[in-house]
């Protein structure tokens, strides 16, 4: 089954904040209904979706559930052709 939101690869944190604000817009949630979930204010919330880097990890996890999401770690995967390993070098 094909998920409606697809798994996404984040690599920065400006990646992961457009990822977030994209989730909650398709969610037709307000800033406003996450601000409240997370315990924080609009204006605050705002500047978190902005300047991602600034969310801690506790804040980051409830978000995530907030949205639906979760967050998982995992080891990249080998490249597809590992017979070339100086890549561009």
């Amino acid at each position: 089954m094909r998920r409606p939101f697809p798994d996404t690869v984040i690599h920065t944190p400006q990646q992961a904040g457009a990822y977030l604000r994209d989730r909650r817009k398709a969610l037709k949630l307000s800033q406003t209904q996450v601000a409240t979930r997370l315990g924080v204010s609009q204006n605050r919330f705002s500047v978190l979706e902005a300047v991602p880097g600034d969310l801690t990890l506790e804040r980051l996890l409830v978000l995530a559930k907030t949205l639906g999401l979760e967050l998982v770690l995992r080891s990249p995967e080998p490249p597809a052709n590992t017979s070339n390993t100086t890549e561009n070098w």
